[in-house]
């Protein structure tokens, strides 16, 4: 006998089920958050629910809301379990379920004129985004703001109905400005470096296209503080809904499963106040960059190196793919010979030690996340994890050796068939331009490093582009296994 999420459900939730300890009638909004997925359920959801739980700052509650059709799926099945979330924790020997119910609502994606009314409201202080490194409209080579993307045009003359999250920022703070309310503060939770400056050169670039006056203000009024996240969280299938159910004797429309691991760092920077996550592990500091970098070059850069070899293996889970000697080893050399020693000190972080744990947290086998998640999105993913170490790498005058194999893997991969034949489904916004690509490299090789947007100054490196071409190369006719035993057994 299973029970069905709900708030009637939390007065009775299973014995092994732990819910909130607070009345959720006690709770008033304070944060509205763009981009309600697993990660952000996960994060800034559970710390919230750890902090209402201690009695703490109800008036920071959390309103949700998108700009995509496709996010109403997700709205209508937390909806149905009043905006409750499960998340359960796994590693070796660990499983722990827990209801968050710091969500108190979840305005319906796409209703304009309702999530501009919110963005209005004085009780939201905060703004908070998870809208993915893809959702920043960045120029890949410059890394800058790209004012020419259509829907940025297409909000610019249309500020009064906008269709993304930066057009509908900006309507809730002119509004604000009208009416004589303190802006809110803008808080990306997104994998990006200098998330914060990410953020404002979007915001502030946007309304410098329509009104430069306004966009003055808005650089003036609003804060837009950097922060690193970090937590393992793959997407929810049916598989882990019937863990839930069969462990824990709970049904949830779109439980969250991740690792017990989490971390966030943020700059102190919230001129109409915050809650007080220090109470409750976020780490406060003045300089957040230290952090980003070490997170997104090492954990991310490090998601990546793994990703392409097991997708050409074959590999389905990530746990497998460390289990596999040759993408651990291919982990441990790439970090420790060409990633790590792009990274500055870091307050309080021995880096070998940082790494030793992501090796253990990418190797745990309860978590279910797929080499699949990881191969997504390289498009966008790989000019911030990947592309800017390698430069740091040629300016320095260092070998890419193992750099260059990780981009030839990402070639490969893109080609879309894996070393078996299997076809590889399209993963990337921009799958069709990259299979077209990584077809035109399989014989000329500077084809993909051609790709101005993506490699911008790396790509015109001859020493990359040697490097490259030799790996390439080697995969097609190697392969991935043969070419990574190569690798691994050169001296350098």
């Amino acid at each position: 006998m299973t029970t069905k999420l709900s708030s009637a459900a939390l007065g009775h939730l299973p014995a092994n089920v732990a819910g909130p300890k607070y009345d959720r009638a006690s709770l008033t909004p304070g944060i509205l958050h763009f981009g309600v997925g697993n990660f952000h359920r996960a994060h800034q959801a559970v710390y919230l629910d750890d902090l209402f739980n201690e009695g703490r700052d109800h008036d920071w509650a959390l309103i949700g809301a998108g700009v995509f059709e496709g996010e109403k799926v997700g709205r209508e099945k937390l909806a149905e379990q009043d905006f409750l979330t499960t998340v359960v924790e796994q590693d070796d020997g660990h499983m722990q379920a827990r209801v968050t119910a710091a969500m108190t609502d979840f305005l319906v994606p796409g209703d304009t004129r309702t999530i501009i009314s919110r963005l209005a409201d004085p009780k939201i202080r905060i703004v908070s985004l998870t809208i993915t490194e893809g959702g920043y409209f960045i120029d890949p080579a410059s890394g800058k703001f790209n004012p020419a993307h259509p829907d940025i045009v297409s909000d610019a003359g249309n500020p009064e109905t906008p269709k993304t999250v930066f057009g509908l920022i900006l309507a809730g703070l002119a509004r604000r400005r009208v009416e004589g309310t303190p802006a809110f503060t803008v808080m990306s939770c997104d994998n990006i470096p200098h998330n914060g400056h990410v953020t404002a050169d979007a915001v502030i670039g946007l309304a410098q296209l329509s009104d430069p006056d306004f966009a003055r203000w808005v650089a003036e009024n609003v804060a837009f503080p950097n922060g690193m996240v970090d937590r393992i969280t793959p997407a929810t299938t049916d598989r882990e809904r019937k863990l839930l159910a069969d462990d824990f004797g709970l049904e949830d429309n779109w439980p969250v499963f991740c690792e017990p691991f989490r971390q966030w760092v943020l700059e102190d920077n919230f001129p109409t106040g915050r809650p007080a996550l220090e109470q409750v592990g976020v780490t406060f500091v003045k300089d957040v960059s230290p952090f980003e970098l070490m997170k997104i070059r090492i954990l991310n850069g490090g998601h990546a190196t793994i990703a392409y070899p097991a997708g050409l293996m074959d590999i389905h889970f990530v746990h497998e793919a460390m289990q596999e000697p040759l993408v651990r080893d291919f982990l441990a050399k790439l970090e420790r010979d060409e990633i790590i020693p792009t990274v500055p000190p870091v307050p309080g972080v021995v880096l070998e030690d940082y790494f030793k744990l992501i090796e253990k947290r990418f190797s745990n086998p309860k978590i279910g996340d797929t080499v699949r998640r990881l191969c997504l999105d390289g498009s966008n993913r790989q000019p911030k994890f990947i592309i800017p170490t390698i430069a740091d790498r040629l300016k320095a005058g260092k070998d890419v050796l193992g750099l260059a194999l990780e981009s030839a893997l990402w070639c490969r991969y893109c080609f879309g068939t894996t070393d078996s034949g299997a076809v590889i489904e399209p993963n990337d916004p921009n799958w069709e331009r990259l299979q077209k690509t990584a077809h035109a490299a399989e014989d000329d090789p500077s084809a993909w490093l051609a790709m101005e947007d993506i490699y911008g100054e790396v790509g015109r490196s001859p020493v990359f582009a040697a490097a490259f071409a030799k790996n390439l190369k080697t995969l097609w006719e190697k392969g991935t296994r043969e070419t990574l035993k190569r690798y691994l057994a050169d001296a350098h």
